[in-house]
């Protein structure tokens, strides 16, 4: 019993305590639409266009593998297929018993082609927090930052 214990612990990859703080910190500035790493930013040069690397820590935003963005392409898609899926069954559970179809069918039609308009740059950020969990950065993914870093840690001055 105890074997197993250990065995599964060992398996599981003890994560310090500090881990889930890290993890909730990387996606909060992705939906901030800051650099995951740091927080710094702007790193949009436009709504579509990410910047190079981070203005601050200097992160190389496009990790340097062909079709990096594809990962970002897919958190989209599963964004879209979530939205699609609660708003059919609020829909229906808010008009029934007899929901005006064609009200549902010309507001899914907008929905699903203004949301992934509106949602992609959040993609590419959620992506690219959920790409530094999975592989996290090493020295060669900087570059010398365009300007100097500020502390961003709470209570220390700047």
């Amino acid at each position: 019993m105890d074997r197993a214990a250990d065995v599964t612990g060992a398996l599981a990859g003890r994560r310090p305590r500090h881990y889930c703080r890290t993890v909730m910190s990387r996606f909060v500035r992705a939906l901030r639409l800051r650099c995951p790493h740091c927080g710094g930013g702007p790193i949009f040069v436009t709504w579509s266009r990410l910047l190079p690397n981070c203005p601050v820590c200097g992160l190389g935003l496009e990790r340097g593998e062909e079709g990096y963005w594809l990962g970002a392409y897919f958190f989209n898609l599963m964004a879209v297929e979530t939205v699609f899926s609660v708003w059919v069954l609020a829909f229906l559970i808010w008009t029934w018993p007899s929901p005006p179809w064609q009200l549902f069918q010309i507001t899914t039609i907008v929905l699903m082609v203004v949301f992934p308009f509106l949602f992609f740059p959040f993609s590419k950020t959620l992506f690219l927090a959920f790409d530094l969990l999975v592989r996290p950065a090493t020295d060669e993914d900087f570059v010398v930052p365009h300007e100097e870093a500020r502390n961003l840690r709470r209570g220390q001055p700047s």
